[in-house]
Parts: structure tokens; C-alpha cells; sequence
């Protein structure tokens, strides 16, 4: 019987795991825009990232470089993305400030929600949407009904 952990030290079980035309120079935006740490990366013998991952908060994202010959396409290729990658921060209004400073364009003017937390949301420069909040105060499902009824 194995004593390896299903997950790794650090990890949650759901992770984002992006693809990026130009998974590098994302990393050094995820730096800038969030205070990101690179963890490692990992390049292929033709330069492009094969895995790299960075810790943002207590999370991990994991990032790869497009490569189209194994179906892997970034939002910008594949014209967009349904998926929004949601992250929580203690002053949403600096860190939407820091994204837009670094390069990514507001989506979603951060604004105060039904639902408890101050929020907004961003596109990262290789097509990624990033929501960011701040949770302000806890609600029961029953508060948030009628504060959305009341909008």
C-alpha cells in the first residue's frame, strides 16, 4: 500500500489548470496583476512551456503554452472563454487597480453585490477572466433572494 497522498503538499483538490499563448510572459503578468509566485516550469525542447505553475494566495494555477497539435488552445484562439477563474483577496479595489496597471482590462466595474462581497471582473492579457472579491459580510440564502429582489 502506497503512503503517497492522492494530492500533493499544498494543492486543493480543484485546481485551474490555464493554457496560454505565451504561458511565460502570463507568469510574469500573474506576478504583477495578483503577487503570484512562480513555483516551476517546466520548458519542452522547443522552448514552450510543457507545465508551470504559480501560487496565488493559497492556491495553485498550473499553466501550459498553446500547442494546437495536442488540441491545446487559449482563450484568445478558441475566441473567448465560458470558463472564469474566481479569485478572493482582501482589497478587490487594489487588486483590480494592480491587474489593470499590469495589463488586463476591466470587464466588470468592481461594485458592491447582493450577495455579500464587493466584486468585479477582469481579462487577463491572454484572454483569461479573472473575477476578484472581497467578501463584506455574510448573508443566508434568504438575504441574498431579497437583496437581489430588491435591485
Amino acid at each position: 500500500m502506497s503512503t503517497v497522498n492522492y494530492r500533493p503538499q499544498g494543492m486543493h483538490d480543484v485546481t485551474p489548470h490555464l493554457v496560454c499563448a505565451g504561458a511565460a510572459d502570463a507568469i510574469d503578468f500573474y506576478v504583477r496583476a495578483f503577487g503570484a509566485e512562480e513555483i516551476h516550469r517546466l520548458p519542452g525542447p522547443d522552448g514552450r512551456l510543457m507545465h508551470a505553475a504559480v501560487r496565488i494566495g493559497d492556491s495553485v494555477v498550473m499553466l501550459v503554452d498553446e500547442m494546437p497539435e495536442h488540441g491545446a488552445l487559449g482563450p484568445k484562439a478558441l475566441n473567448g472563454s465560458p470558463v472564469t477563474v474566481h479569485l478572493y483577496v482582501e482589497d478587490v479595489d487594489a487588486v483590480v487597480a494592480q491587474a489593470v496597471a499590469s495589463g488586463a482590462t476591466v470587464m466588470m466595474p468592481v461594485a458592491d453585490m447582493f450577495w455579500g462581497d464587493r466584486y468585479g471582473i477582469v481579462i487577463d492579457p491572454f484572454g483569461h477572466h479573472w473575477s476578484v472579491a472581497t467578501h463584506q459580510r455574510d448573508m443566508t440564502p434568504e438575504d441574498m433572494q431579497r437583496a437581489m429582489r430588491e435591485m
